[in-house]
Parts: structure tokens; sequence; C-alpha cells
């Protein structure tokens, strides 16, 4: 997390091990995870925020990789900016 401020500051692949970390509750505490979940809440400003990992709409892929996807499509539909290349 560190430095990085905006969505534009992470790469596609930095950003999915963030989301992967959530879904593998890998903080030392249970706060570190719940830091990691505030955050990606703030990066992704999607509106379903968090629930797209904790309780995803039926039919979507739930996966790590579904979530960045589902992230990446609706910011690029609002012209919002994407990853770091």
């Amino acid at each position: 997390m560190g430095d990085k401020k905006l969505l534009s500051d992470y790469t596609e692949s930095e950003f999915l091990d963030l989301v992967r970390k959530i879904y593998n509750a890998e903080g030392p505490t249970e706060e570190d995870d719940n830091r990691r979940v505030r955050e990606f809440r703030r990066l992704a400003e999607h509106p379903s925020g968090s629930d797209l990992i904790f309780y995803p709409e039926d039919g979507k892929d739930d996966s790590p990789e579904g979530v960045v996807k589902e992230v990446k499509e609706w910011r690029q539909a609002h012209g919002k900016s994407g990853f770091k290349s």
C-alpha cells in the first residue's frame, strides 16, 4: 500500500496482489486486513466497494482476477484512470 495514492499508481498485477491478499486474509492482524479492504474500496471507487469481494452478484466471476476485471471495466466505462503500464 505504501506511497501509492491512486489506482493509476498500481500496475494491474500489483492491484491483483492486493486483492489476493484480501481474499487470503494475509495481514498479520485483523486491522491490517481491514486496512487493505479500505484501501481497495478507496482505489477501486466502484459503487459496490468491497461487496465485489465479499458479496459478489450471482453469476459474476468472484475470483480475485474477476474482481480486478470488474473494477477495470467499470472504471473504463466511467472515464476513470486505469492501471499503470
